[in-house]
């Protein structure tokens, strides 16, 4: 796929500027520390970037505070920071990553492409409650999980948005046991059998 490709999705002229910058980024630290897979960096653009955009497409905009948690390569934390340059300026936004190394990329990249990010580096259980408006989480870990990590930092009247495989709906069915939620699967832009799980009002059972 090619450079700049976000499937569809409009972003500003600036914006796209800082997403190149994120990109070249990515690419200059991907050997060292393994950001993403050598074969999916093939497919930057589709694969994280425009996959990243659209969860935030999904987030109301002018939200005070989003939570990235697990913020690994910036998918879709920085990406989403990137947008709200633009799109929603007065979000503040927050990433949690345990990786020392990864944190260091996160600021980097936020550095290098003007926007202003907070990394807190520990583990998500280990960091005070942050009563996000926004909570987001990619490939870090199956429903439930995150779900317990959306009752520390979520407040009661946020939104979570996980981006989910084709498996979803056995992850939704197996959280049921423990949990009580409102969700809306919204098909990926960038994966058919995908889903971005918008979930409300999470109630531990």
């Amino acid at each position: 796929m090619s450079e700049g490709d976000l499937q569809g999705q409009d972003v500003s002229r600036e914006t796209l500027d800082r997403l190149r910058i994120f990109a070249d980024v990515l690419k200059k630290w991907n050997p060292k520390i393994n950001l993403v897979s050598k074969r999916s960096l093939e497919d930057l653009w589709v694969r994280h970037i425009a996959d990243s955009v659209q969860v935030f497409k999904l987030a109301p905009k002018g939200v005070e505070h989003w939570l990235d948690i697990g913020s690994g390569g910036g998918f879709p934390g920085v990406i989403a920071a990137i947008i709200a340059v633009d799109e929603s300026p007065k979000t503040a936004f927050t990433l949690i990553e345990s990786d020392q190394r990864k944190s260091a990329f996160l600021r980097n990249a936020a550095r290098e492409c003007g926007v202003n990010i907070r990394v807190i580096s520990k583990r998500i259980e280990e960091v005070e409650a942050q009563n996000a408006d926004i909570l987001s989480a990619r490939a870090l870990a199956d429903l439930s999980d995150l779900l317990r990590f959306a009752e520390l930092h979520l407040a009661n009247t946020g939104i979570a948005l996980f981006p989910k495989g084709e498996n979803w709906k056995k992850e939704v069915d197996k959280s049921l046991d423990e949990w009580r939620f409102d969700f809306d699967p919204v098909t990926s832009l960038t994966e058919p059998n995908a889903v971005i799980l918008k979930i409300r009002g999470i109630i531990r059972v």
